[in-house]
Formats: structure tokens, sequence, C-alpha cells
């Protein structure tokens, strides 16, 4: 056997292996992108969470959140009791007590709270898609996405080559497609747990020297939610654009990519909120692993 028939072996094997890859990931993954990004209060609909969280203030999160409104009520006694011995000035009785029952409240309708906020969220990135529809002729969703790069970045009539520029650009779109995944799984679990963390952010107003955790909460929780409004925006920009299959239109199209998977960063740059990209997490647990 040759040189020049052992290197086209080798660079069909490549190929058909990376061209299998892409169709796995193109009939498994893509199809689950807009579940992922597109959240809606049907993610509280889970026998599971609901038990987690707490059906009534008597179980779940919910008493653990409740005990706690006891032990801030002792502590703003024992506070009320040693000020009268000192010239240190507290908040007034009523005024606590009014605040705290308030709280009581909203603690134990958190989950109702939480779940209006997630239809009002999604109510208003549907909003932005329909109108998007309207404009485009086209449903917004990540799913045409895909299916407007394959036909921008055609490989169905011929086997790819990995070697070739659309056999490279079919790579960067599927990596980074993939690592879009990724992403946005992680954001879906951190919506959760935030949701999980609002009855402690909600008890956090009761004492003027935690609130700043609610503050935290309420910023990154609206920081995650509002990546949904932030990249139907973009997908809308995406679709509306006329391409051709040039090579000005295939990187036009990965730049879209790339742009969704950093929208998360544009977020956090605007207002603030918590990492959901997947190379920030990794270079942050390198450094930790580094450091040890």
């Amino acid at each position: 056997m040759d040189s020049s028939n052992l290197a086209s072996i080798i660079s069909s094997t490549i190929n058909d292996l990376i061209q299998n890859l892409f169709s796995s990931v193109d009939n498994n993954v893509y199809s689950y992108i807009d579940d992922l990004v597109f959240v809606n209060e049907d993610i509280l609909t889970n026998s599971k969470f609901e038990s987690l969280f707490g059906s009534s203030s008597k179980n779940g999160i919910l008493l653990i959140a409740n005990s706690l409104i006891l032990a801030f009520f002792i502590y703003y006694c024992i506070k009320l009791f040693l000020s009268y011995y000192s010239t240190k000035q507290v908040e007034r009785p009523y005024q606590f007590i009014f605040k705290l029952l308030l709280i009581c409240i909203v603690v134990n309708c958190s989950y109702f709270i939480c779940e209006q906020i997630l239809y009002i969220n999604n109510l208003i990135s549907s909003s932005l898609c329909e109108i998007g529809k309207i404009f485009t002729n086209k449903e917004i969703s990540f799913k045409t996405l895909v299916s407007e790069l394959n036909t921008v970045i055609s490989l169905e009539n011929s086997s790819i080559n990995i070697f070739s520029v659309d056999g490279i650009l079919k790579s960067f779109c599927s990596i980074g497609l993939l690592n879009l995944m990724l992403s946005y799984s992680l954001r879906y679990i951190l919506i959760n747990v935030f949701i999980i963390l609002s009855p402690f952010a909600f008890l956090t107003l009761s004492v003027s020297y935690s609130s700043w955790f609610f503050k935290s909460w309420l910023r990154t929780f609206f920081s995650l939610l509002f990546i949904q409004s932030f990249v139907s925006i973009i997908l809308i920009v995406i679709l509306s654009l006329k391409f051709s299959d040039n090579i000005l239109s295939k990187f036009i199209y990965i730049g879209a990519i790339y742009t969704l998977i950093r929208a998360n960063s544009y977020i956090r740059q605007l207002i603030g909120g918590i990492s959901t990209d997947i190379n920030t997490n990794l270079s942050t647990m390198k450094s930790l692993i580094k450091m040890r």
C-alpha cells in the first residue's frame, strides 16, 4: 500500500467519523435547544421539585424559611432588649412586626411569585418571537436557525470533507451549537436553583444588613431570565437577513452562533448577573485546581 492510498483511507475514515458525529448531533441535540432557552412556568410542574420546595409551610424549603422567620424575630427581641442599655437605635417594634408579617406572606407565596415571573418573562419573549415571525415570515426558533444554517452550509449532497472550507465551517457550527446547548443547560439549572433560593432571598429583607442578598439574588435571577428576550431579538435579526450560498454568508452565520453563545456575557455587562458561559466556568475551575 503506497502512501497516497494510505492518506486517502485515513482522510476518508476521519471524514466518515466526523459526518456521523455531526449527523448524531443534528438529529438528537438541536431539537432540545428551544426547550432550554425559552423557559416558562412549566419547569415548576415537577412533583419532586414541588416536594422539595414545599407544598405548605410545614414541609420542604418553606419549613426552613419559616423557622428562620422565627429566628429573625427572636434576634430582634434580643436586640431591642439590649438597646435599652445602650445608645444604639433599633427599628420600632410595630414597624418590624408589620414588615415581618408582610415578608412572611411573601415567603410563603414565593412559589406563586416565581411562577408568575416566569409566565410574564415567557410572555414577553413569545410576543417578540411572534412580532419577528410577522416581519420575517419564519418561525423564530433555533430549529429554524439550524435549518437555515444547513441550507447555507450545505453538506447533504456530498460526503463531508473536514479539510475543506465548508467542512471547517460546519465543524465550527456544530461545536458552537453544542457549546450553546451546554451553556443554556447550565442556565436552566441555575434558574431552578434561584427559584429554590427565593424564600430565603425574600426573608433577608427583614433585616437591613442582610438585604444585600436579596438585591444580588434579584439582579442575577432577572439577568438569567432576560437572556430569553435578548436571544429572541438576536434570532429575529439573524433570520431577517438574506443569505446566499457564498463564503460571506457562511461566516456571518458563524458569527451569529457565537453571538448567541456570548449573550450571557453581554447581559452581565449590561445589568450584572452570573456567568453561564462554559469556557468561562472551565477556566475558573482550572484556576481553582492550580491554586490547590
